[in-house]
């Protein structure tokens, strides 16, 4: 999840570092990053956010290796050339080309692509062991807790969690899904109702956590039957379920496209219409005596609630987001008109366009039971009436 906070960190010490240390030359200095998506002789293609940059290497060029777990220029080691591969993370110094296409790179620094994902293993199983994930209910300025609302296979319960003295706080920035578009926040910015995550040390039964790092945002989730795909912009159509207007879901490089299991979608579904819990499912054993251990997400193999696939059901230690990381991943392309989706986006100011932080297909027992849900409370066939849609898996954070 933090991998863009990673990255972004390495990017703002190499520019600004590198930076002063060329600062007394005579033409202005340029410090380019992104990533390596191709390498031909003595020039290394790189993407950046404002497009392709080439960067050309002569015999002067300096190469140096940065260790993805202390970014910073003085750990940085000699490297060389043969060192470099597409999908390694590269800061070039130089002097930039009047049409920024080009940079003669005085400094190259690297961080690996081998390395990168090393450290957002680390950071991933650090969240899974050491993380929440929930909803904001309330914040208690007289004794800084937030009361936060976690779901789990089970229902929700509610985890109080406490800043520690140097707590970092971040908050994304609205319409972006990613995470190094983030800014630095402080916790009067948490409002009820926000999508938070937070790291640090956990009590005994995990009712309680003293929080090193907190992330949250303002979200919102919408589903509805797809009326239109372009493949080419990245672009979806939908009839919004709720309000009946179609709204503009944008993919972008970022989003997460899942399918949710036909038969898993309609158990829990099933689930949440009979009552069972908040949001909240309970998955029979696979001998049907008892209950699994909450919490627990499914095996790779099998997609069955009940241990029917292969594999047998449920493996123990992890929860919602590691059942939707076994989920199989999906395209635009692999997406029809008139099958039903939801997306997960934080809130903007027009409605009517979105960008997706997470899309699940496969998802129409869900909405199904909401419209049946909402035309009991009297507003599902008035526009925008009735609860918010809950799909377990769907909240706000992204892996980015």
């Amino acid at each position: 999840m933090l991998k863009n906070r990673f990255l972004s960190i390495i990017v703002l010490i190499f520019g600004l570092s590198g930076l002063s240390a060329i600062a007394q030359t005579t033409v202005k200095p340029s410090a380019v990053s992104g990533d390596v998506s191709s390498m031909s002789g003595e020039k290394i293609v790189l993407k950046t956010k404002d497009g392709d940059v080439e960067a050309v290497l002569s015999d002067k060029t300096q190469y140096f290796r940065v260790p993805p777990e202390n970014p910073t220029l003085k750990a940085a080691v000699a490297a060389a050339v043969s060192d470099i591969g597409v999908g390694d993370k590269l800061l070039v110094t130089g002097i930039l080309s009047d049409d920024k296409r080009t940079i003669p790179a005085k400094s190259v620094y690297l961080i690996t692509k081998s390395d990168i994902v090393g450290k957002q293993a680390k950071e991933k199983e650090e969240w899974r062991t050491r993380g929440i994930s929930g909803r904001v209910v309330s914040y208690n300025p007289q004794t800084n807790i937030i009361s936060v609302a976690v779901r789990g296979f089970a229902g929700e319960k509610t985890v109080l969690v406490t800043p520690k003295e140097k707590v970092e706080y971040f908050r994304y920035a609205p319409d972006s899904v990613k995470f190094s578009e983030a800014k630095k926040g402080v916790i009067t910015d948490i409002e009820p109702g926000d999508s938070i995550r937070a790291l640090g040390d956990k009590n005994t039964d995990g009712s309680e956590l003293k929080a090193e790092v907190i992330v949250t945002g303002a979200f919102k989730t919408v589903g509805g039957t797809i009326t239109a795909i372009n493949a080419e912009t990245n672009e979806i159509t939908i009839n919004d379920f709720q309000t009946k207007k179609p709204v503009t879901v944008v993919v972008t490089d970022a989003s997460i496209l899942k399918q949710f299991p036909a038969e898993m979608a309609q158990r829990m579904a099933a689930f949440q219409g009979g009552g069972g819990g908040q949001g909240g499912f309970r998955p029979p054993t696979q001998g049907g005596g008892g209950q699994q251990t909450p919490q627990t997400p499914p095996q790779p193999q099998g997609q069955t609630p009940n241990g029917a696939g292969q594999g047998g059901g449920f493996r123990a230690g992890g929860g919602i987001d590691d059942m939707l990381d076994r989920f199989p991943t999906v395209k635009v392309a692999d997406l029809k008109v008139g099958e039903m989706i939801a997306v997960s986006s934080t809130k903007s100011a027009d409605p009517a366009r979105v960008k997706a932080i997470k899309l699940l297909s496969g998802v129409e027992p869900f909405i199904k039971m909401q419209q049946t849900a909402n035309a009991g409370q009297g507003g599902g066939n008035r526009g925008g009436g009735g609860a918010s849609l809950n799909i377990p898996g769907l909240d706000g954070f992204g892996g980015n």
